[in-house]
């Protein structure tokens, strides 16, 4: 970590777009906090304020443009995505895609508003978090999260006034689950809540993730009437009920992913997905060794300037509790010696190319949520629930600007000026980048103050103490 004598020429370059949306001194405070978001190594409140040399300020100014500045998230979001629509190269386009998905953004204490015990997969254990929903947008040059949304966990006790309040009834045994077994009675509670949430009174007693993912896509598409982009999301969001709705309500194409238990309506009657790849790969086997007409084709694709290749089975079946689905099962292995992945879309009329191609798209959302996390995304100190929410929209400031900066031909002359180096289009590289330009910019204010008379020592005294702070 190293101070700050100036905003970084990234931040400087871009920061006009968002004047409307803060105060005067909003303003000042949200370009101090992208920058600390970009180059300091801790992103709470109290490291960003502290990389500030010549400009030296109280945290609490800071940390008031979380807790009190009243600028709207909407407002910022709206004013991100028209940066971003104003660059070629990070417009939406045609060819993009929509991935729904979540992360859970982790802490060890659980004093922070509408934390949960939530299960982590990839620990395999519980652990304290917020979990973030996001709706994020990829073609082949770009990729950022188009909208997103905090999901709070479920008040039981609003839920069971509200569902009485609505006339739907609860089980009169059932109420005994409170006090011995909370869990069972979580699940009772919701499962009812899920049955009749079509009702408006019920639905705004809780807000699921489905219910978030819904919503998001809903507004995405009445801001875009004439983009009818497909939707990705794996296996968790891959529900009959949530692709009815992408299918009947929005009419937009979607690709999901089955899991191996579920059944595929054959003429033989119900079969599972693992059985039916099975026999397939066993019928496949036998075309090569006496060289028949194979079950599985290749095909490849160009995703983001990088050829993909798969091994896929395509064809329609009706699936249960889906209905007629356009079914791919591919393999990355020629001997379809790896597990088969299950792919389904609602466009019974699309090859197995562009369904992967589609799918392929779904894996930004992820590198989002691991490289928005270097940028600060579950580093947040603040307690309450609306200021965690404005972190979180300037860390997706934060990441936009590291995505549409390769775009930008005006930066790029200005930042190749400076450094002398060939700039890639990663977000993780150009955050290196606005880092590399901050200390060639305090290397030149070091420069320009010993130039003017000044001793080394009295221009890096207040530098050091910084960096040992």
């Amino acid at each position: 970590m190293f101070p700050l004598v100036e905003f970084p020429e990234l931040v400087q370059h871009y920061a006009p777009f968002f004047a409307s949306v803060f105060t005067e001194k909003a303003f000042v405070q949200f370009q101090r906090y992208l920058s600390g978001l970009i180059v300091s190594e801790n992103k709470t409140v109290e490291g960003i304020n502290r990389l500030f040399v010549l400009e030296s300020r109280n945290q609490s100014s800071l940390n008031r443009l979380l807790t009190e500045s009243p600028f709207s998230v909407e407002a910022l979001n709206q004013a991100r995505l028209a940066l971003l629509a104003s660059l070629p190269g990070t417009q939406m386009k045609r060819k993009g895609v929509l991935s729904v998905d979540d992360t859970h953004l982790t802490h060890y204490g659980h004093h922070f508003d509408q934390i949960a015990f939530l299960y982590d997969p990839a620990q395999k254990r519980h652990r304290w978090a917020h979990n973030l929903v996001n709706l994020h947008y990829s073609d082949d040059l770009t990729d950022y999260p188009a909208s997103f949304r905090l999901w709070k966990p479920a008040d039981l006790e609003r839920i069971e006034i509200g569902l009485q309040a609505a006339g739907v009834k609860l089980t009169a045994s059932k109420f005994a689950l409170k006090d011995e077994e909370p869990k069972k009675w979580r699940n009772y509670l919701l499962g009812v809540w899920r049955r009749h949430q079509s009702k408006p009174a019920v639905a705004e007693l809780y807000q699921s993730k489905f219910l978030i993912a819904r919503q998001m896509l809903r507004a995405w598409v009445a801001d875009n009437p004439t983009l009818k982009l497909p939707v990705a999301f794996d296996n968790w969001y891959t529900k009959p009920a949530f692709c009815r709705f992408l299918d009947k309500d929005l009419q937009l194409p979607y690709v999901g992913a089955l899991a191996v238990n579920d059944e595929l309506l054959l003429a033989t009657g119900a079969e599972s997905l693992e059985s039916f790849a099975q026999r397939l790969m066993e019928e496949h086997q036998v075309a090569v060794e006496s060289g028949g007409k194979r079950v599985f084709h290749k095909i490849s694709f160009a995703y983001k300037g990088e050829r993909q290749t798969y091994y896929t089975y395509c064809r329609t079946h009706r699936v249960h509790n889906y209905g007629k689905q356009r079914l791919v099962i591919s393999h990355r292995q020629a001997d379809l010696s790896d597990k088969p992945v299950f792919t389904n879309s609602n466009r019974l009329y699309w090859q197995a190319t562009g369904i992967m191609r589609i799918r392929r798209h779904r894996w930004p959302v992820e590198v989002y949520h691991e490289e928005g996390k270097a940028e600060g995304l579950d580093q947040y100190q603040v307690r309450d629930f609306a200021a965690i929410y404005r972190h979180i929209a300037l860390v997706a400031v934060t990441y936009s600007l590291l995505r549409a900066a390769p775009h930008d031909e005006a930066l790029l002359h200005k930042l190749q000026r400076q450094l002398k180096f060939e700039l890639e289009d990663s977000a993780a590289f150009w955050r290196r980048t606005a880092q590399a330009q901050s200390l060639w910019t305090l290397a030149c204010f070091i420069a320009a103050a010993v130039a003017q008379g000044r001793t080394l020592h009295e221009v890096m005294a207040p530098l050091l103490a910084v960096v040992c702070y």
